[in-house]
């Protein structure tokens, strides 16, 4: 079992920036995870995928709506992931969930980011 915990949600202007993390712990082989993912759900829409980072090698993938403004991190030590999203628009106002392994895998509870125009 692995367990996620976001932080660093809140409520930032159009043009700021937010960091959230995503500490991973758990029981056995805490890192039987091959990729963190990021996804968001606004409201009345659909949940959807906003960047990954493969555990292994490192390797990023951004959905088209965040590339070039978020960037996706990890810190193998402290078993957390970061999203650093700058240049925030309204449209980014979602909860944020962070996910391992895939739609099938582990969730976080959210974390609420709120972007004012």
């Amino acid at each position: 079992q692995v367990q996620l915990v976001e932080s660093g949600g809140g409520l930032v202007q159009a043009g700021g920036s937010l960091r959230l993390s995503c500490a991973a712990s758990g029981s056995g082989r805490t890192f039987s995870i091959y990729s963190m993912n990021w996804f968001r759900q606004a409201p009345r829409k659909e949940r959807e995928f906003v960047a990954r980072i493969v555990w292994s090698g490192g390797f990023t993938y951004y959905a088209d709506s965040v590339k070039g403004r978020f960037t996706i991190s990890r810190d193998n030590a402290k078993n957390t992931v970061y999203l650093q999203m700058n240049s925030l628009k309204s449209e980014d106002t979602a909860v944020y969930y962070c996910n391992a392994n895939g739609v099938n895998g582990y969730w976080g509870q959210g974390t609420q980011v709120t972007v004012s125009s």
